[in-house]
């Protein structure tokens, strides 16, 4: 995991002595992966589309065919930020319009290169979170739980609360969407997006738009299509859909393999799914020193109890001592309304909204979203 979080840079720097000094630099810290140094700025464009860095380090001063100016306009037009090296006598200030994210002035240290890389990738992300979208990722301790359908549906209410919606199938070996909503097999998955520059016009070939209102990014169709996917494609394509869906639902695996651990980071809320169930509430447990050893905030991961009446013999209080508080949400188990719903890969919160179990997504999809946000949804 350590690895995924690191900066990826890319260096385009024609003078030896300062590309060795900034290697140096580089070599005494973990924070920071070097992709590779280019003496040449014609060819940074097609590494940046090959090594898709984070941040580009661009020498402003920069000679031969293609000049420092002619380097960065270009990584713009990638959307690709870039720290600018320069000069005092050659003084540059921050642009991000003209795609100059933040300027380092020779000579710097170790600290300066650190802290202007690190400031530039800080701004991306709240860039992105700003943007408006919650993410929701709707996880599972283990299979059985109804967890792929409290998220279709909670995706479904949130949809009918008048926010853009997009759910995303996390499950990508098995794409449990994909046979839920009863998509056909060749359907798009976000295998068909572009890995290089993935782009708002790309989402319409892919999405799979649902009856409900929402849109489906699939799971790629076959169980060994699932390893084309990577962390930086996760990364990408969440950038881009926090910009166009105001919310974002992720039914994810109960594998944390590295792809889930993607989704679960960039969450802005894990709803757990757990039910009075031994072996589910025991996996949960175990999970949970896990989000704390990640270092997930407490508040970041809320509990929901499926099948809140179906107890088993369990009682609510050991549940709630078990997990340390009580679960946040509960939603009641309705087995004809719900399998009924699910053969005929229709939202159970359209079917019967005015059942019990279907009160109870909306409720939690309200809290989820915050009801003053569900408010001024309402009112547009």
């Amino acid at each position: 995991m350590a690895t995924s979080e690191q900066i990826r840079l890319l260096i385009v720097e024609d003078v030896p002595q300062v590309a060795q000094y900034i290697r140096g630099l580089l070599n005494a810290q973990t924070q920071i992966k070097l992709l590779d140094v280019l003496t040449d700025g014609s060819k940074a464009v097609a590494q940046a589309q090959q090594l898709r860095p984070d941040v580009v380090l661009v020498d402003h001063l920069l000679q031969g065919r293609m000049k420092g100016p002619a380097v960065i306009e270009q990584l713009r037009a990638l959307e690709v930020p870039v720290v600018a090296l320069t000069v005092p006598q050659n003084p540059l200030r921050p642009d991000p319009a003209k795609g100059i994210f933040a300027v380092l002035s020779m000579p710097f240290s170790g600290y300066d290169l650190i802290t202007r890389i690190g400031e530039v990738q800080q701004m991306l992300r709240a860039t992105d979170r700003l943007g408006s979208a919650r993410l929701v990722a709707v996880y599972a301790a283990k299979g059985g739980v109804g967890k792929t359908t409290i998220a279709f549906n909670l995706a479904v209410a949130a949809g009918q609360l008048g926010f853009r919606t997009v759910l995303i199938d996390g499950s990508l070996q098995f794409g449990d969407l994909r046979s839920l909503v009863k998509v056909p097999l060749d359907a798009p998955s976000l295998l068909d997006l572009p890995t290089d520059r993935i782009q708002e016009s790309d989402l319409a070939d892919v999405l799979w738009r649902d009856p409900s209102g929402i849109d489906l990014l699939l799971a790629p169709p076959r169980v060994e299509m699932a390893e084309m996917v990577t962390v930086r494609d996760i990364d990408k394509i969440l950038s881009l859909l926090r910009r166009v869906y105001e919310v974002i639902v992720v039914d994810t695996t109960a594998v944390l393999s590295e792809i889930t651990l993607s989704f679960l980071d960039a969450s802005d809320t894990i709803v757990n799914v757990v039910t009075y169930d031994s072996t589910t509430i025991h996996n949960t447990i175990a999970v949970a020193d896990t989000f704390r050893s990640i270092g997930y905030p407490a508040s970041k991961v809320r509990y929901l109890v499926n099948r809140a009446d179906s107890s088993g013999g369990i009682a609510a209080e050991d549940l709630a001592r078990t997990l340390g508080r009580v679960p946040e949400y509960s939603v009641v188990s309705d087995g004809r309304l719900v399998v009924q719903s699910n053969n005929e890969g229709l939202p159970f919160v359209l079917a019967n909204p005015s059942a019990q179990v279907s009160q109870d997504i909306v409720r939690t999809a309200t809290d989820l979203l915050g009801a003053g946000r569900v408010a001024a949804a309402a009112r547009r």
